[in-house]
């Protein structure tokens, strides 16, 4: 490969090394610039322009004078004026223009205007982390989403009221209106409950449209606090570039109210959620986590969930994700065997149980605490 520099305005037509242009050459002030030669790839900067000698598609030399065509590609970066300038281009920035390698005999320059250190995660980091929310960011179940599907029940009369202990054998039934659906089929529909199955579909969201104002109500008023840990973990993921997500059986109202009044809206614009009835199949079927990874453009073996049920747990393991678990109150006795690692909590210093680095870590081997 030819390596001797070449610069095409100072060619003398005398010198037995001229390279005539067959072409005009137009250059533009502040553009990238390509040539095509036979002489193979090579770039040079001078008086306001750069240029590439790319090798064409067969190699060799001809008795004939080789032939050269210029041609200008726009990027964000560049001037619109066509005056040479004889001031030193400025030096591209990684983030303003990513030059094809030589492969193929023709080079371009591609714009990369969104590609940034902050906009994608470091090299063995995960992916994305996504986290449960009930359980996970607040523990709500005893003290939040019970109470409220107590307080329904009373403000419609049903006779129907669930103790600490019923519910926890509720949970292992994903989402609300499920769980609603499955009690009443085996201890009986109160008497003032429809009669045909249409109607009871819709007297069972009534109910859970209503628990969830009752519960955001409690949320608002900020009466059930985040769990240690979960905002310091959530910060220090999006410093790096790591995606964030919230991936939960409840209704998408009351994670959404979780996410913006716990964590705050300048975290909540950055954290994409997905609830409630955004996948036919509730956990543990890994629709949620799948679909997560699908909408994020992530390869689920590249993500980590935070999860605290074994529910939540087979979910994001029939997804091909790494998991960790954080026990909640409901589920400390559940088996975890299959987990990544298990905790009772993220945990804020100077208790701090895992951090960034440790999720990074879980892709490579397997922890069990």
């Amino acid at each position: 490969m030819c390596t001797q520099p070449f610069s095409p305005l100072s060619s003398s037509p005398s010198s037995d090394k001229t390279l005539t242009l067959h072409r005009p050459l137009r250059i533009s002030k502040g553009l990238p610039t390509v040539l095509h030669s036979p002489y193979g790839p090579h770039r040079r900067r001078r008086s306001g322009f750069s240029a590439a000698l790319l090798p064409p598609r067969s190699f060799g030399f001809s008795s004939t004078p080789p032939q050269f065509h210029l041609r200008t590609i726009k990027t964000p970066s560049s001037s619109s004026s066509s005056s040479l300038s004889t001031s030193p281009r400025r030096r591209r920035k990684p983030w303003e223009g990513e030059a094809i390698r030589r492969g193929s005999w023709r080079g371009v320059v591609r714009s990369s205007s969104t590609s940034s250190s902050s906009s994608s995660p470091a090299m063995g980091l995960p992916a994305a982390l996504l986290f449960d929310c009930d359980g996970v960011l607040v523990d709500t179940e005893r003290d939040g989403h019970r109470i409220s599907f107590n307080e329904t029940f009373a403000e419609k009369e049903l006779g129907v009221s669930w103790d600490v202990e019923l519910y926890g054998e509720l949970l292992k039934i994903g989402g609300g209106k499920e769980r609603m659906m499955a009690y009443f089929n085996k201890t009986g529909w109160p008497a003032k409950a429809p009669k045909t199955e249409e109607e009871r579909k819709q007297f069972i969201a009534s109910l859970h449209k209503r628990k969830t104002e009752l519960f955001m109500s409690l949320i608002e008023k900020k009466l059930l606090p985040l769990r240690p840990g979960i905002q310091r973990l959530i910060d220090e993921a999006l410093a790096k570039g790591v995606k964030v997500a919230v991936c939960s059986t409840s209704n998408e109202k009351a994670v959404s109210a979780i996410v913006s009044f716990l964590l705050g809206p300048e975290r909540a614009e950055k954290i994409l959620i997905f609830a409630g009835d955004v996948v036919p199949r509730k956990k543990p079927d890994p629709a949620i986590y799948l679909l997560a990874a699908n909408t994020l453009g992530v390869d689920p073996s590249s993500c980590v969930v935070v999860e605290d049920s074994t529910i939540g747990l087979a979910a994001a393991k029939s997804a091909g994700m790494k998991c960790i678990i954080t026990k909640s109150g409901y589920t400390a006795e559940e088996d975890f065997a299959a987990a990544d690692a298990v905790f009772d909590c993220i945990g804020d210093p100077p208790e701090v149980r895992f951090d960034l680095g440790f999720c990074a870590n879980l892709l490579q081997k397997q922890y069990v605490s």
